[in-house]
């Protein structure tokens, strides 16, 4: 092209723009980057309203069986398995605020959620009347329930040349604080002063991740959630909003040391060394605790039998120090389809008596209960039996039903306060925006047979409606 049509054409450009000099434009090259709060809300928007794509997404590498599920809508696409990541699944979490910083470039990563929720419930007596029900602990409220912040590192367990590593430092600020404190960590904040919000470092560990060991194994020391359960603390990593009263009864956190060893496809075992359960090493109440768990996976990952010993010594009473024996069956029925079930049965030894019905009572710890023994006892057996199911169906990857039944029998009352059995009955339907928001409405009954244990012991029967937003970054 002539040198004069070239500079004609630069000339006309601006002018058909109808305001702008020549000295105004800028070319592509010369604009600045997008700046930090621009790339967050971008990242948003693509999530919530993604474009049309034609190209196939090709699966990460992977060693073993596919997870049997779709995340999301579910919680993760592996059934649960406490105290390790799931050794030969690679980390191909994305999240807003890393896109923003780095494009999710780095292995360490920063991220988390706000969650709150409500409830408007038929118990109406003020704090603590929705118990044992749990986490929306006050009835009738709007709940900061979990504001959680993590920084992470995922060791590389699908690699099998070198020895790798990881960590976590979990921080939690709610309602739900309640649940997760451990004696002596922060724990004033409830066991003093009985706080409704508060913080607590939920998790704070490390992994070593050893390839070379049978399929792999990983070794995490530090405080980390206990090993068994079909729920957790967090709330991403549940179904439903409430949890069930099983859940609600026993063990939190523990902080100690715990081996998982991926013998082959199908077997998974892991050992353990703790000082009890949801207590500082440093406290009067530390106990040498020991956990066993075994895994077996069948039908390429469809089923898995979760055999767990959460907590064993020698049983007598200190704060939450409960012996925990778990069994958990997942079933992947069909493609849309599975079921989630999981018994417990717990005691603990010389637990004192609180029932009034006896001479010179021994004092319970301050947050451990005491329980109802039998006339002129000062202490006494205290064991509890449960058993819940979830039963979950996809609609699609943005839909999905749970429905949550169990019974719990607090045989001493040591748990609850009341000695009665219990039922719960829930439904639910979890609904995402894209992969960052998760809208969580239930309704639940549920009932205690031999006492009113709800509604600060006036009623039997207690009805709910609720529901959480899960907000993530």
């Amino acid at each position: 092209m002539p040198r004069t049509l070239v500079l004609l054409a630069v000339l006309l450009v601006p002018l058909g723009a109808g305001s702008q000099s020549p000295s105004s434009v800028v070319t592509t090259a010369d604009a600045p980057p997008p700046n930090f709060f621009t790339r967050l809300g971008t990242t948003y928007s693509d999530d919530w309203f993604p474009a049309p794509s034609t190209s196939a997404v090709t699966a990460p590498a992977r060693r073993g069986y596919d997870g049997p599920l779709d995340s999301t809508p579910f919680p993760g696409s592996d059934y649960s398995v406490g105290g390790t990541p799931v050794i030969g699944a690679p980390d191909t979490q994305t999240y807003p605020l890393m896109q923003a910083i780095n494009e999710n470039h780095s292995r360490t990563k920063v991220y988390g959620w706000f969650n709150g929720g409500f409830d408007v419930s038929s118990s109406n007596k003020g704090d603590g009347a929705n118990s044992p029900a749990a986490y929306y602990y006050n009835p009738n409220r709007i709940i900061p329930d979990q504001q959680v912040l993590y920084v992470e590192r995922l060791p590389n367990t699908v690699q099998t040349d070198h020895i790798d590593w990881g960590f976590r430092f979990a921080q939690l600020w709610g309602q739900d604080y309640r649940y997760t404190t451990a004696k002596g960590i922060f724990s004033q904040q409830l066991l003093a002063r009985n706080h409704e919000y508060g913080y607590d470092p939920i998790m704070a560990y490390v992994d070593i991740y050893f390839p070379h060991v049978a399929k792999g194994m990983n070794i995490r020391m530090g405080r980390y959630v206990s090993l068994p359960d079909i729920e957790a603390q967090l709330a991403p990593n549940n179904y439903t909003y409430s949890h069930s009263v099983l859940y609600t009864l026993d063990p939190y956190t523990q902080t100690g040391i715990v081996a998982s060893i991926k013998l082959s496809d199908h077997w998974l075992i892991q050992a353990g060394f703790s000082g009890g359960n949801d207590v500082a090493p440093w406290t009067k109440d530390v106990k040498p605790t020991g956990t066993a768990c075994v895994d077996y996976t069948w039908k390429k990952g469809g089923d898995a039998l979760y055999t767990c010993a959460n907590s064993f010594n020698d049983g007598k009473y200190a704060y939450n120090n409960v012996q925990s024996y778990y069994e958990t069956w997942y079933h992947k029925i069909n493609a849309t389809w599975h079921t989630d079930t999981e018994t417990w049965y717990m005691y603990e030894r010389d637990v004192p008596n609180i029932a009034g019905n006896v001479a010179n009572p021994i004092k319970p710890e301050v947050g451990a209960n005491g329980a109802f023994c039998s006339f002129g006892e000062r202490a006494c057996f205290a064991p509890e039996a449960a058993v819940v199911n979830y039963l979950e169906h996809e609609f699609n990857t943005h839909n999905y039903l749970s429905i949550r039944n169990e019974f719990v029998d607090d045989i001493k009352g040591q748990r609850t306060g009341y000695t009665t059995m219990y039922s719960e009955h829930l439904i639910s339907y979890g609904h995402w925006i894209g992969s960052t928001v998760l809208f969580r409405p239930e309704l639940r009954l549920e009932h205690s047979y031999q006492l009113t244990a709800y509604d600060l012991g006036t009623k039997k029967t207690q009805f709910v409606v609720a529901g959480d937003i899960t907000y993530h970054f």
